[in-house]
């Protein structure tokens, strides 16, 4: 025989309770974006990260910050930024403070100035190619040219140094 299961009241919190949100584990990143409907001719600068998917002619300036030209971006500009990824098709030449990276269905006809650079399989680059040595390696090598200037004897020293040699050579 079947019985009735007992029937429970709703449990109602005595003591008020607060939602805690749960915290991300990164900040979310504010990008310009340029969709895949939006055509752009002139010059194109700010202070935030870019993702092209659109359609760019002239020159793009974004000197701390990254650019990304997306699968269906077609840029025929110069490109002056922090780092460059490349996943559209790109004519011009471009200029990074850090990094180029061409992705495998990316396209680049144009000049490279850039410290570090990375092109996957399939990818295309045409034109030519300047890798950098980042600035604080030129400071050590100067600083290095400097301090052997600093340290090195002058002329009557070295004359003065060279004759016990010479002396002892012929005793």
């Amino acid at each position: 025989m079947l019985q009735p299961t007992p029937t429970r009241a709703p449990q109602i919190p005595t003591t008020p309770t607060t939602y805690t949100p749960v915290k991300t584990a990164s900040v979310p990143v504010e990008q310009g974006t340029i969709g895949r409907t939006v055509v752009i001719k002139g010059d194109v600068s700010g202070a935030e990260p870019l993702y092209i998917d659109g359609c760019v002619e002239g020159t793009i300036h974004f000197a701390d910050h990254r650019v990304t030209i997306g699968r269906h971006g077609n840029v025929t500009a110069n490109i002056n930024a922090k780092e460059v990824v490349i996943m559209g098709s790109v004519k011009g030449n471009i200029q990074c403070t850090d990094r180029l990276d061409i992705r495998s269905e990316g396209s680049l006809i144009g000049d490279v100035v850039t410290r570090r650079i990375s092109v996957e399989d399939g990818a295309v680059l045409k034109g030519s190619v300047q890798v950098e040595a980042p600035e604080h390696r030129h400071e050590v090598k100067h600083d290095r040219s400097q301090l052997q200037a600093q340290t090195k004897p002058s002329g009557s020293e070295t004359v003065s140094a060279e004759k016990p040699k010479a002396a002892t050579a012929g005793a």
